[in-house]
Protein backbone atom coordinates (compact mmCIF):
# COMPACT_ATOMS: atom_id res chain seq x y z
CA UNK A 1 0.00 0.00 0.00
CA UNK A 2 1.31 3.32 -1.03
CA UNK A 3 2.27 5.93 1.99
CA UNK A 4 0.45 8.90 0.36
CA UNK A 5 -0.77 11.98 1.64
CA UNK A 6 -2.88 14.19 -0.53
CA UNK A 7 -3.96 17.91 0.48
CA UNK A 8 -6.15 20.55 -0.95
CA UNK A 9 -5.11 23.75 -0.02
CA UNK A 10 -1.66 25.32 1.36
CA UNK A 11 -3.30 25.25 5.15
CA UNK A 12 -4.01 22.18 4.55
CA UNK A 13 -1.10 20.51 3.37
CA UNK A 14 0.58 22.08 5.90
CA UNK A 15 -1.19 20.97 8.72
CA UNK A 16 -1.64 17.41 7.43
CA UNK A 17 2.23 17.28 6.80
CA UNK A 18 2.97 18.33 10.15
CA UNK A 19 0.27 16.05 11.81
CA UNK A 20 1.92 13.16 9.51
CA UNK A 21 5.69 13.42 11.29
CA UNK A 22 4.83 14.54 14.99
CA UNK A 23 5.82 11.22 15.67
CA UNK A 24 9.09 11.60 14.52
CA UNK A 25 10.07 15.13 14.41
CA UNK A 26 9.82 17.73 12.19
CA UNK A 27 13.22 16.59 10.65
CA UNK A 28 12.10 13.50 9.79
CA UNK A 29 11.92 14.90 6.06
CA UNK A 30 15.71 15.59 6.01
CA UNK A 31 17.00 12.82 7.87
CA UNK A 32 19.81 10.78 6.60
CA UNK A 33 18.29 7.61 8.56
CA UNK A 34 14.71 7.61 7.86
CA UNK A 35 12.84 7.23 4.57
CA UNK A 36 12.93 10.29 1.93
CA UNK A 37 10.20 12.24 1.97
CA UNK A 38 9.40 13.82 -1.41
CA UNK A 39 6.44 16.08 -2.18
CA UNK A 40 4.91 16.43 -5.16
CA UNK A 41 1.85 17.68 -7.35
CA UNK A 42 -0.67 14.52 -7.91
CA UNK A 43 -0.17 13.85 -11.75
CA UNK A 44 2.23 13.08 -13.07
CA UNK A 45 4.95 13.58 -10.49
CA UNK A 46 3.42 11.64 -7.67
CA UNK A 47 2.29 8.55 -10.05
CA UNK A 48 5.85 8.76 -11.96
CA UNK A 49 7.25 8.56 -7.99
CA UNK A 50 4.90 5.80 -6.97
CA UNK A 51 6.06 3.69 -10.04
CA UNK A 52 9.32 4.32 -8.63
CA UNK A 53 8.50 3.69 -5.35
CA UNK A 54 6.50 0.14 -6.47
CA UNK A 55 8.77 -1.11 -9.19
CA UNK A 56 12.36 0.20 -8.78
CA UNK A 57 13.16 1.32 -5.11
CA UNK A 58 13.16 -1.75 -3.34
CA UNK A 59 15.94 -2.92 -5.63
CA UNK A 60 17.78 -0.04 -5.45
CA UNK A 61 17.41 0.00 -1.84
CA UNK A 62 15.58 3.53 -1.51
CA UNK A 63 12.95 3.75 0.99
CA UNK A 64 10.92 6.37 -0.38
CA UNK A 65 7.69 7.86 1.12
CA UNK A 66 5.82 10.32 -1.44
CA UNK A 67 3.46 13.09 -0.38
CA UNK A 68 1.25 15.08 -2.61
CA UNK A 69 0.38 18.48 -2.76
CA UNK A 70 -2.27 20.60 -4.94
CA UNK A 71 -0.32 23.73 -4.41
CA UNK A 72 3.01 25.42 -5.87
CA UNK A 73 4.06 27.12 -2.32
CA UNK A 74 3.94 24.18 0.54
CA UNK A 75 6.37 21.70 -1.25
CA UNK A 76 9.51 25.05 -1.71
CA UNK A 77 8.31 25.85 1.68
CA UNK A 78 8.38 22.51 3.40
CA UNK A 79 11.75 21.49 1.75
CA UNK A 80 13.04 24.53 2.87
CA UNK A 81 12.34 24.33 6.62
CA UNK A 82 13.21 20.53 6.56
CA UNK A 83 9.93 19.04 6.40
CA UNK A 84 10.52 17.26 3.05
CA UNK A 85 13.71 16.01 2.07
CA UNK A 86 12.79 16.87 -1.29
CA UNK A 87 10.16 18.06 -3.98
CA UNK A 88 9.16 16.93 -7.29
CA UNK A 89 6.89 19.28 -9.66
CA UNK A 90 8.11 22.74 -11.15
CA UNK A 91 10.17 24.09 -13.34
CA UNK A 92 13.51 26.25 -13.05
CA UNK A 93 11.75 29.79 -14.39
CA UNK A 94 9.08 29.41 -11.64
CA UNK A 95 12.25 28.35 -8.66
CA UNK A 96 13.99 31.14 -9.66
CA UNK A 97 10.90 33.41 -9.19
CA UNK A 98 10.24 31.63 -6.15
CA UNK A 99 13.53 32.02 -4.51
CA UNK A 100 13.60 35.34 -5.32
CA UNK A 101 10.19 36.53 -4.02
CA UNK A 102 10.44 34.08 -0.61
CA UNK A 103 14.13 33.98 0.20
CA UNK A 104 14.87 30.47 0.16
CA UNK A 105 17.75 28.31 -1.67
CA UNK A 106 15.96 25.41 -3.29
CA UNK A 107 18.08 23.63 -6.20
CA UNK A 108 17.67 21.40 -8.86
CA UNK A 109 19.06 18.24 -9.20
CA UNK A 110 18.03 16.56 -12.11
CA UNK A 111 14.95 17.64 -14.76
CA UNK A 112 12.97 14.25 -15.34
CA UNK A 113 9.92 15.86 -17.75
CA UNK A 114 8.18 18.33 -19.67
CA UNK A 115 4.46 19.02 -19.43
CA UNK A 116 3.72 20.97 -22.67
CA UNK A 117 1.11 24.13 -21.98
CA UNK A 118 -1.82 23.87 -23.71
CA UNK A 119 -4.91 26.28 -24.54
CA UNK A 120 -8.28 24.29 -24.14
CA UNK A 121 -11.92 25.33 -24.93
CA UNK A 122 -15.12 23.85 -24.49
CA UNK A 123 -16.43 26.34 -26.94
CA UNK A 124 -13.87 26.63 -29.41
CA UNK A 125 -12.10 23.68 -31.66
CA UNK A 126 -9.26 26.20 -33.41
CA UNK A 127 -7.87 29.17 -31.66
CA UNK A 128 -9.60 31.26 -35.03
CA UNK A 129 -13.04 30.21 -33.32
CA UNK A 130 -12.20 32.61 -30.34
CA UNK A 131 -15.15 35.50 -30.65
CA UNK A 132 -14.49 39.14 -30.69
CA UNK A 133 -14.00 39.69 -26.81
CA UNK A 134 -13.61 36.29 -25.66
CA UNK A 135 -12.41 35.56 -21.89
CA UNK A 136 -9.25 33.84 -21.27
CA UNK A 137 -8.04 32.44 -18.22
CA UNK A 138 -4.20 32.31 -17.10
CA UNK A 139 -2.27 31.44 -14.06
CA UNK A 140 -1.82 33.89 -12.07
CA UNK A 141 1.64 32.93 -11.07
CA UNK A 142 4.49 34.82 -12.55
CA UNK A 143 6.16 32.58 -14.64
CA UNK A 144 3.05 30.49 -16.00
CA UNK A 145 1.55 33.22 -16.82
CA UNK A 146 4.26 34.81 -18.77
CA UNK A 147 4.71 31.06 -20.06
CA UNK A 148 0.86 31.15 -21.10
CA UNK A 149 1.15 34.59 -23.14
CA UNK A 150 4.39 33.66 -25.06
CA UNK A 151 2.30 30.38 -26.00
CA UNK A 152 -0.71 32.87 -27.25
CA UNK A 153 2.00 35.01 -29.03
CA UNK A 154 3.90 31.89 -30.71
CA UNK A 155 0.01 30.78 -32.23
CA UNK A 156 -0.13 34.45 -33.50
CA UNK A 157 -2.98 35.07 -30.94
CA UNK A 158 -1.85 38.05 -29.59
CA UNK A 159 1.78 39.84 -29.98
CA UNK A 160 4.14 40.45 -27.07
CA UNK A 161 6.31 43.19 -26.89
CA UNK A 162 9.88 42.47 -27.82
CA UNK A 163 11.98 41.60 -24.63
CA UNK A 164 9.07 40.27 -22.95
CA UNK A 165 10.41 37.64 -20.86
CA UNK A 166 9.60 35.19 -18.06
CA UNK A 167 7.40 38.12 -16.20
CA UNK A 168 5.61 38.89 -18.96
CA UNK A 169 1.79 40.31 -18.22
CA UNK A 170 -0.83 41.40 -20.40
CA UNK A 171 0.37 44.60 -20.26
CA UNK A 172 3.00 43.58 -22.08
CA UNK A 173 0.51 43.04 -25.16
CA UNK A 174 1.01 45.38 -28.12
CA UNK A 175 -1.51 43.52 -30.68
CA UNK A 176 -4.69 41.80 -29.80
CA UNK A 177 -6.89 41.89 -32.73
CA UNK A 178 -9.70 39.66 -31.48
CA UNK A 179 -9.87 42.14 -28.61
CA UNK A 180 -9.36 39.00 -25.46
CA UNK A 181 -9.98 39.79 -22.14
CA UNK A 182 -7.95 37.86 -19.95
CA UNK A 183 -8.89 36.86 -16.67
CA UNK A 184 -5.93 35.70 -13.65
CA UNK A 185 -6.62 32.55 -11.53
CA UNK A 186 -5.17 29.86 -9.64
CA UNK A 187 -3.45 27.27 -11.98
CA UNK A 188 -5.07 24.23 -10.24
CA UNK A 189 -8.39 26.11 -10.89
CA UNK A 190 -8.27 26.53 -14.72
CA UNK A 191 -9.65 23.46 -15.58
CA UNK A 192 -12.68 23.80 -13.54
CA UNK A 193 -13.17 27.51 -15.25
CA UNK A 194 -13.53 26.16 -18.64
CA UNK A 195 -17.37 26.39 -17.91
CA UNK A 196 -17.33 29.87 -17.02
CA UNK A 197 -14.67 31.24 -19.52
CA UNK A 198 -14.14 31.12 -23.48
CA UNK A 199 -10.49 29.31 -23.29
CA UNK A 200 -7.98 28.58 -20.42
CA UNK A 201 -4.23 27.94 -20.62
CA UNK A 202 -3.59 24.81 -18.66
CA UNK A 203 -0.49 23.45 -17.18
CA UNK A 204 -0.02 20.15 -18.42
CA UNK A 205 -0.02 18.59 -14.54
CA UNK A 206 -3.81 19.87 -13.76
CA UNK A 207 -4.74 19.61 -17.19
CA UNK A 208 -4.04 15.58 -16.90
CA UNK A 209 -5.69 15.63 -13.55
CA UNK A 210 -9.05 16.86 -15.19
CA UNK A 211 -9.03 13.90 -17.53
CA UNK A 212 -8.10 16.50 -20.37
CA UNK A 213 -5.38 15.25 -22.62
CA UNK A 214 -3.21 17.53 -23.91
CA UNK A 215 -1.98 16.08 -27.24
CA UNK A 216 -5.50 15.79 -28.17
CA UNK A 217 -7.91 17.90 -26.88
CA UNK A 218 -5.18 21.39 -26.71
CA UNK A 219 -6.35 23.69 -29.40
CA UNK A 220 -2.18 24.80 -29.31
CA UNK A 221 0.49 23.66 -27.22
CA UNK A 222 4.08 24.14 -26.23
CA UNK A 223 6.95 22.54 -28.34
CA UNK A 224 9.18 20.60 -26.60
CA UNK A 225 11.79 22.16 -28.82
CA UNK A 226 14.58 24.02 -26.99
CA UNK A 227 12.12 24.52 -23.60
CA UNK A 228 12.96 25.93 -20.73
CA UNK A 229 10.09 24.58 -18.32
CA UNK A 230 11.22 20.93 -17.94
CA UNK A 231 9.95 19.38 -14.40
CA UNK A 232 13.17 18.15 -11.91
CA UNK A 233 13.61 16.88 -8.55
CA UNK A 234 14.40 19.38 -6.25
CA UNK A 235 15.98 19.63 -2.51
CA UNK A 236 17.49 22.73 -0.11
CA UNK A 237 21.22 23.94 -1.08
CA UNK A 238 23.53 21.08 0.28
CA UNK A 239 21.73 18.30 0.16
CA UNK A 240 22.23 17.40 -3.06
CA UNK A 241 24.74 14.62 -2.33
CA UNK A 242 22.11 13.09 0.13
CA UNK A 243 22.73 9.35 -0.83
CA UNK A 244 18.84 8.55 -1.26
CA UNK A 245 18.43 11.55 -3.23
CA UNK A 246 21.19 10.28 -5.51
CA UNK A 247 19.75 6.96 -5.77
CA UNK A 248 16.36 8.32 -6.14
CA UNK A 249 17.69 10.99 -9.10
CA UNK A 250 18.80 8.19 -11.20
CA UNK A 251 15.80 5.95 -11.03
CA UNK A 252 13.96 8.65 -11.87
CA UNK A 253 16.14 9.04 -15.48
CA UNK A 254 16.30 5.61 -16.15
CA UNK A 255 15.20 3.11 -19.50
CA UNK A 256 11.87 2.06 -17.46
CA UNK A 257 10.96 5.73 -16.20
CA UNK A 258 11.07 6.74 -19.71
CA UNK A 259 9.15 4.03 -21.09
CA UNK A 260 6.74 4.77 -18.00
CA UNK A 261 6.27 8.02 -18.79
CA UNK A 262 5.65 7.58 -22.80
CA UNK A 263 3.22 4.26 -22.50
CA UNK A 264 1.53 6.12 -20.04
CA UNK A 265 1.03 9.96 -20.78
CA UNK A 266 1.05 8.77 -24.97
CA UNK A 267 2.67 12.41 -25.56
CA UNK A 268 0.68 14.38 -22.99
CA UNK A 269 4.50 14.50 -20.78
CA UNK A 270 7.42 13.87 -22.40
CA UNK A 271 10.81 12.64 -20.84
CA UNK A 272 13.83 15.42 -20.99
CA UNK A 273 16.53 12.57 -20.91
Amino acid sequence: MRNTTKTVTTVLAAGALALGLSACGTENGASKDGPLIVAASPVPHAEILNYVKDHLAQKAGLDLDVREFTDYNTPNLSTQDGSVGANYFQNKPYLDDFNKKKGTDIVPVVTVHLEPLGLYSHQAKKTGDLTKGATVALPNDTVNEARALKLLAANKVITLKDGAGTEATPKDITANPKGLKFKELEAAQLPRALDDVDAAVINGNYAIAADLKPAKDALVLESPKNNPYGNFLAVKKGEEKDPRVKKLAKLLTSPEVKKFIKDKYAGSVLPSF
